[in-house]
């Protein structure tokens, strides 16, 4: 079941694609986070499982690129010409199935609802929880609607047109640097 652009539609390819490289990306302690087959373009989108380590490494991509082309000589699960994709789903990723989202309660997700609701088209806040019919987003004031208290909103999958998470960038501590104990002047002189 596909959440984006309101497709729900299961698809053959994408079924004998998943099925035949789950055991592969399982068997690499990896975790299949998506597979889509659009324009001739098969994407295989792969991560670490959560709560793991963060990010999938350059060399695992590469090397379940060759287990999965080897697979698909074998098999053929696509028919006619198409491109192969492996990467991983990358800091802002797409949410387009319920586990997608559920994965990614308490982060911060950007949603483009397929309708205005209460006013509302496009919506930004902290995922609060998710199930297997809605979630519920705590929105920011530039999401909510013209006043500066907290509002909640529940969003059935079905009024999602894109979904993805927010990658918020912070300071980076610099390395090897502690904590300087600063005093101003008149600290110093009473002590």
């Amino acid at each position: 079941m596909s959440v984006a652009r309101g497709s729900t539609k299961l698809n053959p390819v994408v079924d004998r694609v998943s099925a035949l490289i789950l055991p592969i990306v399982t068997d690499l302690g990896l975790e299949l986070y998506d597979v889509e087959y659009q324009g001739g373009i098969l994407r295989v989108v792969v991560d670490t499982p959560t709560g793991g380590p963060a990010g999938v490494n350059m060399e695992s991509i590469a090397l379940i690129t060759r287990l999965i082309s080897r697979e698909f000589d074998h098999s053929d699960p696509v028919p006619g010409h198409y491109t192969l994709e492996v990467t991983s789903p990358g800091l802002e990723r797409s949410l387009r199935v319920p586990r997608h989202f559920i994965r990614e309660v308490g982060k911060v997700v950007a949603i483009r609802l397929t309708a205005a609701v209460n006013g509302v088209r496009r919506a930004q806040g902290v995922l609060l929880s998710a199930d297997e019919n809605n979630i519920v987003v705590r929105l920011n004031d530039k999401s909510s609607t013209k006043t500066t208290e907290v509002t909640e909103m529940t969003i059935g999958y079905d009024m999602i047109d894109r979904a993805r998470t927010v990658f918020e960038w912070g300071p980076t501590p610099k390395s090897g640097a502690t904590k300087v104990n600063t005093k101003t002047q008149s600290e110093v002189n009473e002590s």
